[in-house]
């Protein structure tokens, strides 16, 4: 698959005013300053799609992009930021939880990581509440270029294992740079595959 037209639809508060013309959905999601927004805008071949920042934090509100006018393409607000206040943390995490328990169109969660990371627990338990739920996800370590290849492989391969404690069968994942464009056929080839099997 390529992405040859994708134009951002709506900034939603709640998932109520999402969109409600059924397209299947598949969801991006991670700590803040993950490089989230670069992702996206790596992926669909277009620069200013989602909006960068040199201010962790700023999503705020479900994005849905329309993606090949076929499939919504959406931009979770990160979790876990320390320099919000907690009553702001808390409607975030609510609204986050909220979509993606109960949004029927959801198919795939993407939880983005930072490759250069050992595992954090905030990440764990993001990921382990999402199995417990039954969510359908795969995780996208990014930043690949600030180590080399070899490295990023054996983080993101020892971050994987790390999960065999509890889990049976860890998640598919995928090895990213979104300056370097590293991974971004194997990912959309894998959206496209799920959209065949819908």
């Amino acid at each position: 698959m390529d992405i040859v037209n994708s134009q951002f639809v709506i900034s939603a508060p709640n998932v109520n005013m999402c969109p409600s013309d059924n397209k299947p959905e598949f969801a991006f999601i991670g700590r803040s300053n993950v490089g989230k927004s670069s992702l996206i805008n790596m992926l669909c071949n277009h620069k200013g799609l989602a909006k960068t920042s040199a201010t962790p934090g700023k999503t705020l509100l479900v994005n849905h992009f329309i993606i090949n006018k076929e499939w919504y393409l959406v931009d979770l607000p990160g979790y876990g930021y320390a320099k919000r206040s907690k009553k702001v943390q808390e409607q975030l995490d609510r609204m986050i939880r909220t979509y993606i328990l109960q949004r029927e169109q959801l198919v795939n969660l993407f939880v983005l990581i930072d490759i250069r990371h050992d595992p954090q627990k905030i990440d764990r338990e993001f990921i382990d509440w999402l199995g417990l739920s039954q969510i359908p996800f795969s995780i996208i370590f990014t930043k690949a270029d600030k180590l080399s290849g070899g490295r990023a492989r054996a983080n993101a391969k020892a971050w994987i294992d790390s999960l065999l404690d509890t889990w049976e069968t860890p998640p598919p994942y995928f090895v990213t740079s979104s300056e370097a464009k590293t991974g971004r056929q194997e990912v959309l080839d894998y959206i496209d595959d799920i959209l065949k099997k819908l």
